[in-house]
């Protein structure tokens, strides 16, 4: 099994992308990693992205998460979301390098593919991400590379008050059921899969969280 941290060997799919998503501890996809973070749906005064900038991460996490058989892809997933709400409440920090990092990925792309990274085609952005993965872009661009890809599974499969895994997409696909409080005898038995629990555990805008309080107890 190759080492999912890196796609040298493997083109950049959905498959390599959720694989590493055993990397992040079970707590990860369902608590706030900061008190601060709780509130990082909340609506933000303006986005932090511009129309371009949008486009082109968008066009960025869908060739990590792609939509397919198995579910919808990334941005559809609520990740654009997810990193805009972010960056604008509890990683305000970031938000320069990602910006720039997004103006130095479509520069690279124009340079060796003749084009805009979001007009590429598939193929030609995979080789492009492919290319900075493996570090034969710069330094800066595979910093920029991990980080996205992070907050990509962050955004797939976070509650979903934080903006991302819209409609439980995420939780679907891993076959993750989400937390519950407690667990009857129907549940704790091995035989067949848990149903289902779909209710966000934090309180985000528009009431996503339908027990209406702040925590989900």
């Amino acid at each position: 099994m190759k080492d999912p941290k890196s796609l040298t060997e493997t083109p950049v799919t959905r498959r390599t992308v959720i694989a590493s998503a055993t990397l992040i501890p079970l707590a990860a996809l369902t608590l706030a990693p900061t008190p601060a973070a709780a509130q990082a749906a909340a609506p933000a005064a303006a986005s932090a992205f511009s129309t371009d900038q949008r486009r082109i991460l968008a066009a960025f996490v869908d060739r990590l998460v792609p939509k397919d058989e198995s579910g919808p892809s990334a941005s559809e997933c609520g990740v654009i979301e997810y990193i805009d709400g972010s960056l604008a409440d509890f990683m305000p920090k970031e938000k320069p390098a990602l910006l720039q990092g997004l103006m130095a990925l479509n520069a690279y792309a124009a340079r060796t593919q003749g084009s805009a990274f979001a007009d590429l085609s598939a193929e030609k952005k995979d080789a492009v991400l492919t290319a900075v993965d493996t570090n034969k872009a710069t330094p800066e661009l595979k910093r920029f590379f991990d980080r996205v890809r992070r907050l990509t599974l962050e955004g797939m499969f976070c509650d979903p008050s934080y903006g991302g895994n819209k409609n439980f997409a995420g939780w679907d696909l891993i076959r993750y059921p989400g937390a519950k409080m407690a667990v009857g005898p129907e549940d704790q038995r091995m035989k067949t899969p848990p149903k289902p629990y779909r209710q966000a555990l934090y309180k985000g805008p528009a009431g996503k969280n339908p027990a209406g309080d702040k925590h989900g107890h």
